[in-house]
């Protein structure tokens, strides 16, 4: 069950933006598992990718596609991951995007392609057969909650996001989904994210922003540790709006940069509430680190710690867990009196020992909570990061060991 979780129901849709979703049987019968993203001509598309070596087929066409033209539609199926496939999953992932290229009269550069799902399986092209003529013949501007759900793989719920807001007297809408709910750790994890708005940005500048913006919320999020071979985040700029940032600097600028931030946050937090077995959401703050790195470092050894995650889901107050992650996280010279340890309000460690004012009674009041926050203070310089985890539960395993069943 998704924790503190409300699945979003007022999508808003994105001028120059249409999705069609079908039911092609990638792998599954009697479920929606292909959607179409067609993106009106004159947008910008941005992208971050996995950067795990093995990374699948769909992943390095879609790279080389986003730098070398304008792509027009974006092409996804679930099921099957086309990873690990060799040369055939390459060129089984060429000939999908030349399927949805010849039917809408486009150049097959202009196809993006994704996949998720099982590793190592050939992709079934009988389903890009039937899934592409339905999933066009589907295509409309109000399909994004049908589309959240047709890219979900073990997600228990669809996860989206809508706003809008004025810029200079016009209107600016920012729509967005993902899916994900295991193998996620950062630098793009198995997790999918489409962001779109129909401001106009120019493409230089909405990949440095992607990037920038998959930064403080995709490459923040960590359920079990394990980086996927697929996945992506794709940020999208139609221009629709009227409203052209053009000066990073200025007012509007940062207002919609602001707006995208919030979006991505709420959709990378959405995977984590999701998470495979999750019964806890639990947010990482390092604080007083000496570098960004060593804040990461000391967050992400807690949050990757199958003995703290086990602890979280048994409402066990076992501190010293957390106290030794920290203390494996490799940071060098560490001065131990300065490190100050929180469970929300309620102090832990003080000075580098056990705090005084400290009770099992409050610990574990906090420790069963579904959602609560683990700062960590470690005395050493001015940086400051935090990310969002979650814990692991007999769940958790249950769904992995079955989900090639």
């Amino acid at each position: 069950m998704a924790v503190n979780f409300t699945v979003f129901e007022d999508f808003k849709a994105v001028d120059g933006v249409r999705l069609g979703v079908a039911q092609a049987h990638v792998r599954y019968a009697n479920r929606d598992d292909m959607v179409v993203i067609e993106l009106a001509e004159g947008s910008t598309v941005a992208g971050v990718f996995t950067t795990n070596a093995f990374c699948a087929a769909p992943v390095q066409i879609c790279k080389t596609h986003l730098a070398d033209t304008a792509p027009r539609y974006l092409l996804i199926n679930t099921g099957n991951a086309n990873a690990g496939t060799g040369p055939q999953g390459y060129a089984n992932a060429v000939r999908s995007c030349e399927m949805l290229a010849t039917a809408t009269a486009v150049q097959p550069a202009q196809i993006l392609p994704f996949s998720t799902g099982v590793i190592g399986e050939p992709l079934n092209m009988a389903a890009f057969e039937r899934g592409i003529p339905a999933a066009l013949d589907n295509l409309s501007a109000d399909n994004w909650a049908r589309a959240a759900k047709g890219i979900m793989t073990t997600d228990t719920l669809p996860k989206g996001y809508s706003t809008q807001f004025e810029v200079n007297g016009k209107t600016v809408t920012i729509t967005g989904m993902s899916k994900g709910a295991g193998m996620i750790m950062p630098n793009m994890a198995t997790m999918l994210g489409y962001i779109a708005t129909d401001a106009g940005i120019s493409q230089a500048l909405l990949q440095s922003w992607c990037k920038e913006l998959a930064d403080c919320s995709f490459n923040r999020i960590t359920i079990d540790g394990d980086t996927s071979t697929n996945d992506s985040c794709m940020l999208m700029a139609t221009g629709r709006s009227g409203v052209q940032i053009n000066d990073v600097a200025s007012p509007e600028a940062q207002l919609v940069f602001a707006k995208l931030k919030e979006a991505f946050q709420i959709l990378a937090q959405a995977i984590v509430r999701d998470g495979e077995g999750a019964t806890k959401f639990v947010t990482i703050e390092v604080g007083g680190a000496a570098s960004q790195k060593e804040a990461l470092d000391v967050a992400y050894t807690v949050a990757h710690s199958p003995l703290v995650k086990t602890a979280m889901f048994a409402s066990d107050a076992n501190w010293g867990r957390i106290l030794a992650a920290v203390g494996r996280s490799g940071v060098q010279n560490f001065d131990l009196e300065k490190v100050q340890i929180f469970i929300d309000g309620v102090q832990i460690v003080e000075n580098g020992g056990r705090c005084e004012a400290y009770t099992e009674a409050a610990g574990a009041a906090v420790f069963a909570l579904t959602e609560f926050r683990v700062r960590i203070e470690l005395g050493r310089g001015d940086f400051r990061e935090e990310l969002w985890t979650c814990d692991f539960s007999h769940e958790y395993v249950t769904i992995n060991a079955n989900y090639r069943s």
